[in-house]
């Protein structure tokens, strides 16, 4: 079981910081295509990724074309306010993709128009245009893991301190 995350072309540092520190935190690979609003040495994205960014399994291309070339076949759902589906309508296969757009405009319409049928949305009030891309990648990660039960994670805390009643 592995999900993939793809950021197609991020703007903002501290977005791709903390998405990844989410994917280090549920075992996610993240994968960003180029152009980058940022340098993967920047320091506001390390310092958004806090001291996990050397540990995520990230993956970079070129262009959307070059993602597609490395990943042959890969079941990719496009998150984009436009889709029909809602993201809890689907029942995620293992070692998909899920696709987020850059923070100003989302996918490029020409990939969504050839990819409907996995195109997801996460509900929203009214005349709301968005979600931050971090909020939105988390959700759907941690979607994608309730579906499999949470296989993998702890699912109990424990207090530093004190004891549970």
């Amino acid at each position: 079981m592995s999900l993939n995350i793809v950021l197609h072309e991020p703007e903002i540092h501290s977005n791709t910081g903390n998405i990844g520190r989410t994917c280090v935190a549920t075992g996610v690979s993240l994968h960003l295509i180029k152009p980058l609003g940022f340098e993967l040495d920047d320091k506001h994205l390390r310092r958004a990724g806090m001291d996990y960014w050397k540990e995520i399994d990230l993956h970079v291309y070129e262009n959307y074309q070059d993602f597609l070339d490395k990943n042959p076949g890969a079941k990719i759902y496009y998150a984009t306010t436009k889709a029909h589906k809602v993201y809890t309508d689907v029942k995620y296969p293992d070692d998909c993709f899920i696709m987020f757009g850059k923070e100003s405009a989302g996918i490029p319409e020409e990939i969504l128009v050839d990819n409907e049928e996995t195109c997801v949305r996460i509900p929203m009030l009214g005349d709301t245009r968005s979600l931050n891309l971090s909020n939105s990648a988390a959700i759907m990660v941690y979607e994608y893991l309730r579906q499999r039960d949470f296989k993998g994670l702890r699912t109990e805390g424990e207090l530093h301190r004190l004891s549970w009643k």
